[in-house]
């Protein structure tokens, strides 16, 4: 399977028409909103509940894929003493949503977002989402406020969330971001944010935790010209995530001491897929001392190599297995996240991501001393298979968008050839090859009588890109050089 199925959009891309409504149907998504939840998120959005305490004088910002709307997070980050103090700022669904009503029932059947190249699928109406729950610039919102007190080292002092009325003063793009880095035009909280950033980094390090360096996938249109590149994640993107990550570790460890919540989980990696890495690494030609573990490994490789990159679509299999654990009474057995050596929880996004809003819930009544409201703790027990049967669905829909814009880059180019890079291999003569121009992967078979050689380069022939099917295969030509 490739590797990298995340895919985001540069431009306002034309409908891909009868391929995206035949993989809805196929995967029955959900279509347009019931009249009755769209009527209840117009009076929700006309009237949110506002929380007394006023924090707009934090001059929060928000820093996003350009063009987004449905912003879940906002930050402010300012020096504590010999440490730093984090503000962030969570969209507040539950302000507008009330449990059991049409937009509540509505979101546990959808349960996320689901995002594709021409097509979003939201999990709430675009007047909330996209609007009155959003944390768009300039607008007095209603907020889940975690302020996150940090060591001079970037490890957590402590946390706590309470609600409260915040305003986001701008509205930033990554792009726009990363150009201000190191230059005499970045502001201060941006310097903090790299500061931060670094060493909760550094942090995960030491905690043996795994991020893979994925590529990721990025389709733009040019002049009705389809295209598809590979690009990596900014230093602002990576350090925004790790304010993201730090949350959810917080929110874990809130509510694994209070004996209730929701986790994100991941069991230990086999042993024997451990093993089967090393194997794969030995034929790769990659030097894996004996008592290096996989974490260490993983973030020595370079994806701009093609025996690393290789090696990190082998290294996904040790992600393979999460889930979410809810529990009420008494801590999980298995409370950790294993690629991120800690106990976490999604709790940063809201807007988008159902079991997010009870994480809040849970670790607001705990912050405050207050029983956890009746209608999150019932909710509890079911969570865990509602979000994995929408994860699922997610990946699927992702997986069928890409494969189909895939086979429209490629429609008509049968027959001719490219250089490309073999980064997953089955059977010795199928595999999937990693090409640059047009940035796809895709099944490859060795030539006659050949086998596909791991992590090395080879010329293929495109025999095969069917938009109608989502389908696009390359033939092995010859080794290079």
């Amino acid at each position: 399977m490739p590797s990298n199925r995340v895919l985001r959009v540069r431009s306002s891309v034309p409908p891909l028409g009868d391929g995206v409504a035949a993989l809805q149907r196929e995967l029955e998504l959900p279509g347009s909103f019931p009249d009755e939840v769209l009527a209840a998120a117009q009076a929700a959005a006309a009237a949110p509940r506002l929380p007394d305490l006023d924090r707009t004088d934090l001059p929060f910002v928000t820093i996003d894929p350009e063009g987004a709307r449905d912003l879940d997070q906002a930050l402010h980050l300012d020096r504590d003493a010999d440490g730093y103090v984090v503000h962030y700022a969570i969209a507040d669904v539950a302000a507008f949503v009330s449990p059991g009503d049409p937009i509540d029932r509505e979101a546990h059947r959808r349960g996320e977002t689901l995002y594709g190249a021409d097509a979003k699928i939201p999990l709430h109406p675009a007047v909330l989402s996209e609007d009155a729950a959003s944390l768009l610039a300039g607008q007095v919102r209603p907020a889940l406020l975690w302020t996150l007190r940090l060591a001079p080292d970037g490890s957590l002092r402590e946390a706590s969330v309470e609600r409260a009325r915040v305003r986001s003063t701008r509205q930033l793009a990554y792009d726009e971001v990363q150009a201000l880095v190191g230059t005499p035009d970045e502001p201060a909280w941006l310097r903090l944010l790299g500061e931060v950033g670094r060493l909760r980094q550094e942090r995960e390090a030491e905690r043996g935790g795994i991020s893979l360096a994925l590529p990721e996938q990025e389709v733009d249109v040019a002049d009705g010209r389809w295209s598809l590149a590979f690009r990596r994640q900014s230093p602002v993107e990576e350090w925004n995530a790790q304010i993201s990550l730090l949350t959810g570790f917080a929110a874990a460890e809130m509510m694994l001491r209070a004996g209730v919540g929701l986790l994100r989980t991941l069991p230990p990696a086999d042993p024997r897929d451990v093993e089967r890495l090393r194997r794969t690494a030995a034929a790769l030609g990659l030097h894996w001392p004996d008592d290096v573990p996989h974490p260490e490994l993983i973030r020595a490789l370079d994806p701009g190599r093609p025996a690393d990159a290789a090696m990190l679509v082998a290294c996904t299999r040790l992600l393979r297995g999460s889930g979410y654990t809810a529990f009420d009474g008494e801590a999980p057995a298995q409370a950790q996240h294993a690629a991120l050596a800690a106990a976490y929880a999604h709790a940063t996004a809201p807007l988008r991501r159902l079991g997010d809003r009870y994480v809040g819930e849970v670790c607001l009544a705990i912050c405050a001393d207050v029983p956890v409201p009746d209608w999150a703790r019932r909710a509890l027990p079911a969570l865990p298979d509602e979000l994995a049967a929408a994860g699922r669905r997610a990946s699927a829909y992702e997986r069928g968008l890409l494969d189909l814009v895939e086979a429209a880059v490629l429609a008509g180019r049968v027959g001719e050839r490219w250089h490309g890079t073999v980064v997953d291999v089955r059977d010795d003569v199928r595999g999937t090859v990693m090409i640059a121009d047009p940035a796809v992967e895709a099944r490859v078979d060795a030539a006659p009588g050949a086998r596909l050689p791991l992590g090395e380069a080879i010329e293929v022939e495109l025999v095969e890109a069917d938009p109608a099917r989502r389908t696009v295969r390359f033939a092995q030509t010859s080794a290079i050089g």
